[in-house]
C-alpha cells in the first residue's frame, strides 16, 4: 500500500526559486500567455525538465481553493458602511456568502467571520484580500478555515 501523500502550507518567501518560476509557468500556460511548455520554462528561466519535474506538485493556494469553502476573519473598526464595504469586495469578486457573523465591538473593533463559496471568483483570493484589506476601517482580514 502506497503512502498517503502529504501537503504542506508554505510561505512563498520560503520556498526555492524553482517552486515560484513552476508555478508561474503552469499560470502562463493556463491563461494562453505561451503555447507550450518549453515556451513557459524559456520564459520563466528554468529548464524544460525542471518544469516537468515539478509541475504536478506544485499549486499555488488559491488554485487549491478554488471551489471550496473559506471561512475569513476580519477585524473591523465600528464605523457606518465599513462592513458594507468589504462586503461589496466579495461581491464583486465574485465570492458568494454563506455566513456572516460578528461580535458585539469591543475597544472600537468588532470581529467579524464571513464564509463564502469561491468557485465563481472572478480573481484570485489573494487579490479579494489585499483589495479588502486595503479599506478604510478593516484592521485585519485572514483566511481563518478553508
Amino acid at each position: 500500500m502506497a503512502p498517503a501523500t502529504k501537503f504542506y502550507l508554505v510561505s512563498a518567501e520560503a520556498l526555492p526559486e524553482i517552486f515560484i518560476k513552476v508555478a508561474e509557468a503552469k499560470r502562463m500556460l493556463q491563461s494562453g500567455e505561451v503555447r507550450t511548455a518549453g515556451d513557459a520554462a524559456r520564459t520563466v528561466g528554468i529548464s524544460r525538465s525542471a518544469f516537468y519535474k515539478y509541475r504536478d506538485a506544485v499549486r499555488p493556494f488559491n488554485d487549491m481553493k478554488t471551489g471550496r469553502i473559506i471561512t475569513f476573519y476580519t477585524m473591523l473598526k465600528n464605523n457606518p458602511g465599513v462592513l458594507s464595504n468589504v462586503l461589496s469586495i466579495f461581491a464583486g469578486s465574485g465570492a458568494n456568502i454563506l455566513t456572516i457573523n460578528q461580535s458585539i465591538p469591543t475597544n472600537g473593533c468588532a470581529a467579524v467571520t464571513i464564509s463564502a463559496e469561491t468557485s465563481e471568483m472572478q480573481e484570485s483570493i489573494e487579490e479579494m484580500m489585499a483589495r479588502a484589506l486595503a479599506l478604510e476601517g478593516v484592521v485585519r482580514f485572514d483566511i481563518l478555515a478553508a
